[in-house]
């Protein structure tokens, strides 16, 4: 059965799938589990606050969402999306050399509104950063380092914890926002932009820092810093 629409198979096939639904209708009928549209029925939409398992997206990072997308309202995230499911990735990978990287959430908008996906996703790198960051980004105080743009933020933090431990010292890890499969430059105020999605990759970062159990929540702030460092 499936859980979670992706835009992709479905938006741009509802009329398609209506018409052609509607011949077969007299001899297969509808399915169980998806309306007359082949939309599975327990297809959600949400709010903000409740994507990515409910710990993850404050009231300030919905808020945010919103500058991102224009939109409140969400394709309920699959089950497996989740700030818990995400550490629990982290640690199972901490040890093993051939994973740096995973999915941790996917933001999608509603069947029959316009397309939008932001990924967020989770990395493990050897340690604080260096170099000089591309010109595109803004540094913000927040971490070991916050990168923001137009249309991605990365915070990375340093973690030391139980679940985590290392004689070689903390753990580092990068929690990235970005937009996803969008051929044109982002529209709107840019500085309003960057400070949107500083907020959501704060939110996400602080909420896996809880649940990793870093010490002082790996040095994040309790509230975004959205000015420059």
């Amino acid at each position: 059965m499936r859980k979670v629409i992706r835009r992709g198979s479905v938006r741009g096939g509802l009329l398609a799938a209506a018409v052609i639904g509607s011949l077969f209708l007299g001899v297969a009928g509808c399915g169980e589990d998806e309306d007359k549209d082949g939309i599975p029925k327990d297809y959600k939409v949400v709010a903000g606050t409740e994507l990515c398992g409910g710990d993850a997206m404050s009231v300030d990072a919905a808020k945010a969402l919103k500058v991102i997308t224009g939109s409140s309202r969400f394709e309920a995230s699959a089950k497996e999306y989740t700030v818990a499911q995400a550490a629990a990735n982290f640690v199972e990978a901490f040890w093993d050399p051939r994973v740096h990287r995973g999915d941790a959430c996917r933001v999608l908008m509603p069947i029959g509104t316009p397309d939008f996906q932001l990924r967020i996703t989770w990395r493990r790198v050897d340690g604080a950063p260096t170099g000089t960051p591309a010109p595109k980004f803004t540094a913000l105080k927040m971490g070991e380092e916050t990168l923001v743009a137009a249309d991605m933020a990365y915070i990375q933090f340093a973690c030391t914890s139980d679940k985590l431990a290392d004689p070689l010292g903390p753990a580092h890890i990068v929690i990235g926002v970005e937009r996803w499969g969008m051929p044109k430059p982002p529209e709107g105020d840019v500085e309003a932009l960057k400070d949107a999605y500083a907020t959501v990759a704060h939110s996400f970062s602080l909420a896996m820092a809880k649940e990793l159990r870093c010490e002082k929540n790996g040095g994040l702030p309790a509230k975004p810093v959205l000015d420059p460092a």
